[in-house]
């Protein structure tokens, strides 16, 4: 314990809440689930490389900023106590760096796993006693031509003092000899054969007196990874291609020995310190603030060896660190590379080691072919990204710029791509006259130089620009365009809970909402009417807006919640959010636990709420997803299924989202789109290949404990991400295939209702109060105008009933109903049923013996009769009562997207016990592997079930 910590624990009272856990430990386990998709042998390899990547670059940043700030507060006189852990700063950066050094070996343990891997693949990341003689040859050719001539070496020595170590840059550093031997007489023979040879011609210069210390940066104009010649992809990174030039570079000099350093610098800055007093623009107020973040105070020192006494000794002392703040590690010491390899594959090595190409699709719910502003004036559109892709709403933008009818368009800017058509878009809006208006938020951290560029082009192209608030900074994600019509004003409004940036739209799952709806846009126009004239309100009819309205609207639902509980009344609360930190969200939240509440909480991220601690957060559920995608969006859920108010928002259940951010939530009330969400929510609950819980001791189950063995001892894994990513897929295929029959049948319509949403085609009626949503969540229900026989449609719904009771069918042969035309599927479908679809699963229970059901000590736990157990998506769709006994019994079915509800299909041969393969399609997200790839939890079937029945009501 250091002294500063010692100090806080003889003068401070530490009362750690027995619910909570410290935040910055909670996000490092987060960064651990990140490595452990690194670890993952179901995960391509090139992909995990790319995992242990994020891994690093994610730890770099939180050092940069959190460890920074923490740093920054533990120098106060005044310590400030964390109140979910009890901990001041210094106890908290003592436990991080504690922590750390715990996970370094994991990180590096990963990586020369995964390199070893590589290697097998003939992708190999060598060093000097790996290289051949060819290799060696070409390596010194490629550095004389490339590499040294870039080179800026320093010594240090009384007349060269420690020169300043950039953020994140890497060094090569040299241990040199104080007292160099003089060097030998060569003779005239050998001079010319060295020449020849293209050795380094021999110097006569003298090192200076005193030196003991070389630092070489790593150049800024050479490629990080220098090719070498051989079978496959032989490599080899700069910086240890420059440690084995090192005695040329010195060459006055004995070199003793080099390693690799990096520094990682506090950046964590104060936007608004001496801006009003300097009275300057806040654009060049911001420019001159940024360029103080690559000289603060060093918080971390890496090296990829360890370092001598002396090396160390003074890299520590010149940097002001301690040694517990010393890191070693044998992982390059900046991961960025790995994103490249790939692209110096042959196209068939890397389909082998990398995800599918995958390419958002246009969205079903929209006709291509026609005016989006036409389309969306007509019904509200909910996209999912990254299933679907964000060039609808980019298209209804382009739309906006030229219509004559469009007045304004107003947007709020947090995070921008560098090259980015949704900003063109606007910017020709402008200069076709529209008013625009672009609220740029310039403190969007490591975005705010790409910002400050982008609103100095929106000024330049006419745009009204604006910028956030001094105290809070503006997160919401709106925009809103307004149109002259000859009814009157219209209101155009998006809203989102991602950022407007095209590049991690396509990695990050995040829901745009698009409506006309009236109120909407009277409060959109408030917001950005508040926006001009920094004015934070809580006078809007439907949006719900932070600082002063989105945790109060929480905590009134969650008691609302509370009170339907202790009348016994059927309850729950869901929040799915990338992170829970708020101490009086969480109290409210193990209050309403302790009332009998059942809560779910889908947390990606920090969770600072340990669920199932016993007499506080007994009835509380979490569970988290980190895979291929970046699990994004916010949903809040108030009551059961059957009366519950949705709400999508920008903002995370954080201090800093609700109390010092500009945030947006809004209710989603269109009982078809309601059900997209929930459906959604369905397949990621599904998942039995990256679903982890959250136990009360603050760790996570394994990878896969939610899978079950099948009886050859394999084990079947449903990655809900995946599925997702086909079923956008599917969706277009069957848009298409119905755009064209509607064609064929002279103007005859369609509709069809997916997870993702509808596949529209020109002239759908609104869907009906009668109209069926959904069914299972991973099928689709075909609807079709008198154009096609009454008996036809029929046979299609029932035997899609059939396929839901048996579990048969897959989505794709529902796709191929659509696909293969109605009278031939019907004929199959009927065959299907003939053969089986209405006979009891060979699996299925008897009558009455389900465990879930009927399990007597299940029946007495007093839990079981509290007021019921149904959270806001703890109620599906209803199947029939053919299904009801295989549905309460079932495990989740990959082949179409289970429900937590839906039963198994029939499971295929077991793979190789040494292979992954796919159990199904290649798309469908489902893959069998042996048990010693995944090991399910003891526990697994209990998690299951209860995961079941929470969603099988």
């Amino acid at each position: 314990m250091n002294a500063q910590a010692a100090k806080d624990t003889a003068t401070t009272t530490i009362v750690k809440p027995p619910y909570m856990q410290n935040r910055e430990l909670s996000w490092l386990d987060f960064n651990k689930r990140v490595l452990d998709q690194g670890a993952d042998p179901t995960v391509p390899l090139l992909e995990r490389l790319n995992f242990i990547s994020i891994f690093w670059s994610n730890l770099q940043e939180f050092f940069m900023v959190r460890v920074g700030s923490l740093t920054d507060l533990s120098l106060l006189k005044k310590s400030i106590i964390d109140p979910k852990s009890g901990m001041t700063p210094a106890q908290q950066l003592e436990a991080i760096y504690a922590r750390c050094h715990e996970l370094y070996p994991y990180y590096e343990e990963t990586y020369e796993s995964v390199r070893a891997l590589l290697a097998e693949q003939d992708i190999r990341n060598l060093r000097k006693e790996e290289l051949t003689d060819e290799q060696l040859d070409y390596l010194r050719g490629y550095m004389q031509d490339n590499v040294l001539p870039f080179l800026s070496p320093q010594i240090i020595n009384a007349r060269h003092p420690f020169p300043h170590l950039e953020n994140g840059g890497l060094y090569i550093v040299v241990r040199l000899d104080e007292e160099a031997a003089p060097k030998a007489k060569k003779s005239k023979e050998e001079r010319a054969r060295e020449k020849a040879e293209g050795k380094a011609k021999a110097t006569k210069n003298l090192g200076a007196e005193g030196v003991t210390l070389g630092i070489i940066p790593l150049p800024r104009q050479t490629s990080r990874v220098i090719e070498l010649p051989g079978s496959g992809l032989p490599f080899m990174l700069v910086e240890h291609a420059i440690e084995m030039f090192a005695a040329e570079v010195f060459s006055m000099y004995t070199v003793k020995h080099t390693n690799v350093i990096c520094v990682t610098r506090n950046a964590d800055l104060d936007a608004t310190e001496g801006a009003e007093e300097q009275g300057e623009d806040y654009r060049e107020h911001m420019k001159r603030i940024l360029k103080k973040r690559s000289r603060l105070a060093p918080v971390r020192l890496e090296s990829e060896r360890p370092l001598s006494r002396t090396v160390k000794g003074l890299l520590l002392e010149k940097l002001g660190l301690a040694e517990h703040q010393l890191f070693v590690t044998r992982v390059p010491l900046n991961m960025g590379y790995t994103w490249g390899l790939g692209s110096r594959l042959g196209a068939e090595k890397r389909a082998t080691l990398t995800q599918a190409p995958f390419t958002p699709q246009w969205p079903a719910c929209l006709d291509r072919k026609r005016s989006i502003i036409e389309q969306v004036s007509e019904h509200e559109v909910l996209l999912s990204y990254p299933y679907q892709s964000m060039d609808a709403f980019v298209q209804l933008l382009r739309e906006a710029s030229v219509d004559p009818a469009v007045v304004s368009i107003k947007i709020t800017l947090y995070r921008l791509a560098s090259q980015s058509h949704l900003a063109e878009a606007l910017i020709n809006a402008a200069e076709n006259g529209k008013e625009v208006t672009a609220l740029f938020e310039l403190r969007a951290r490591f975005d705010e130089s790409n910002n400050i560029e982008w609103s100095q082009r929106f000024e330049a192209a006419g745009c009204h620009v604006i910028y956030g608030f001094r105290n809070f900074k503006v997160h919401s994600k709106i925009c809103t365009i307004t149109r002259q019509t000859e009814n009157g004003l219209q209101h155009i409004t998006q809203l989102g809970t991602g950022n407007y940036n095209e590049k991690t739209a396509k990695l990050y799952t995040d829901f745009s909402f698009i409506t006309c709806d009236s109120q909407i846009g009277h409060d959109a126009a408030d917001f950005f009417r508040n926006m001009a004239l920094e004015n934070t309100s809580d006078n809007y009819d439907i949006l719900w807006v932070a600082p002063l309205m989105i945790k109060q609207n929480i905590l009134r639902n969650i008691d609302v919640q509370i009170e339907r509980a202790r009348r016994g009344e059927k309850c729950g609360l869901f929040f799915k959010t990338n992170s829970i930190t708020d101490k009086e969200v969480i109290d409210k939240l193990v209050e309403a636990s302790q009332a009998g509440v059942p809560i779910d909480l889908f947390v990606r991220g920090i969770s600072c709420i340990l669920p199932g601690v016993e007499g506080y957060t007994d009835r509380v559920r979490e569970v988290s997803i980190v895979g291929q995608l970046l699990e994004h969006s916010r949903i809040y859920g108030f009551g059961p299924r059957d009366d519950c108010k949705l709400y999508l928002s920008s903002a995370d259940l954080m201090t800093r989202n609700m109390d010092k951010r500009i945030e947006i939530a809004w209710p989603i009330l269109n009982d078809t789109l309601r059900n997209q969400v929930l459906g959604y929510l369905g397949i990621c609950y599904s998942d039995t290949a990256k679903l982890r819980e959250l136990l009360p001791d603050g760790s996570y189950t394994a990878l896969g404990a939610f899978a079950e063995r099948d009886e050859n001892g394999e084990v079947e894994l449903f990655d809900s991400q995946k599925y997702l990513i086909a079923e956008a897929q599917r969706m277009k295929l069957v848009s298409a295939e119905l755009a064209a029959r509607q064609e064929a049948n002279n103007g005859g319509s369609a509709r069809m209702v997916f997870p993702l949403g509808e596949v529209a085609t020109a002239g759908s009626a609104p869907a009906g109060a009668d109209e069926v949503v959904t069914e299972e969540e991973s099928e689709f229900i075909a609807h079709r105008l008198p154009e096609l026989e009454a008996a036809e449609a029929k046979a299609v719904r029932d035997a899609a009933d059939a396929m839901a009771a048996a579990a048969t069918a897959t989505a794709a042969s529902v796709l191929e109903a659509v696909t293969k035309g109605v009278a031939q599927e019907v004929a199959a479908l009927q065959a299907r049923e003939a053969q089986g679809a209405t006979a009891p699963s060979e699996d299925a229970p008897a009558a009455g013996s389900d465990p879930v059901a009927t399990d007597p000590a299940e029946a007495a736990d007093p839990a079981a009769t509290a007021p019921t157990a149904e959270g806001p998506v703890a109620e599906r769709a209803e199947l029939d009562a053919a299904a009801a006994t295989a549905v309460e019994e079932g495990r989740p079915r990959p082949d179409t997207a289970p429900t937590a509800a839906a039963v198994t299909a029939p499971v295929p041969a077991p793979a190789p016990a040494t292979e992954v393969i796919d159990a199904a399609r290649t798309d469908d997200g489902r893959a069998i592997v042996p048990a010693a790839v995944v090991e399910p939890a003891p526990e697994g079937n209990a998690i299951a079930r209860f995961f079941r029945r929470l969603f099988g009501k």
